[in-house]
């Protein structure tokens, strides 16, 4: 795919959706940084029920060390995977009181240092919270890169790099939410919706979906 079909195509994500944003709830980075680490093997609705429970009585790292390990799963126990990721949970909120005086950090290194914080969850929060040009490519994302021709790579760090390098500079900010939502609504895993697509004339799969 060569450079000014990928400008085309981010331009009309951008005419579609000008200021998207991720469907998780939070008010500040360090309810973002919770909401991320809940979703991993779980949709955003399902976190956001959980969230909003949760960050009613402990919105601070503080505040959900005093839940204590069974005060948090009791608001979490919806989740998948929740006695682990209550686990990092209270383990990070130690670690942000004891490294960063409870603020989350803006430095990868020091996000990547939490438990339960990989590469894809500190893109996010250095993305969304902190207005850095990253590129958190989930299931998604990795999906839509390979499909459409837009960053083909064989890993999620391959693809990573593909878009960085390839997506034009004025929509690497949004470029995340874009792709992330283009996924989750319209390339699908399983029958991607091509006759609704807005990009489909500009994507290189094969096998689109006919129209009926």
């Amino acid at each position: 795919m060569n450079a000014e079909k990928r400008h085309r195509i981010f331009a009309r994500l951008r005419d579609a959706n000008p200021d998207p944003r991720t469907e998780l709830v939070y008010r500040t980075p360090f309810e973002l940084l919770i909401a991320v680490m809940l979703s991993a093997q779980a949709t955003d609705r399902s976190v956001n029920q959980a969230t909003a429970g949760l960050f009613a009585c402990a919105d601070t790292p503080e505040a959900i060390l005093a839940l204590g390990e069974d005060g948090l799963k009791s608001h979490i126990r919806t989740i998948g995977l929740f006695n682990t990721k209550a686990r990092h949970i209270l383990q990070t909120c130690a670690l942000l009181i004891e490294r960063h005086d409870g603020a989350v950090p803006r430095d990868r290194a020091a996000l990547e240092a939490l438990p339960g914080v990989g590469r894809k969850t500190a893109n996010v929060i250095l993305n969304t919270a902190f207005g850095e040009p990253t590129m958190a490519v989930d299931t998604h994302i990795f999906r839509v890169a390979n499909r459409t021709g837009l960053a083909p790579g064989k890993t999620p760090a391959a693809v990573e790099q593909g878009l960085l390098d390839r997506v034009p500079d004025e929509f690497l900010q949004d470029a995340h939410h874009w792709l992330i939502l283009h996924g989750r609504y319209v390339c699908t895993a399983r029958k991607p919706r091509c006759p609704e697509c807005l990009i489909a004339d500009l994507c290189d799969y094969p096998d689109k979906t006919p129209s009926n």
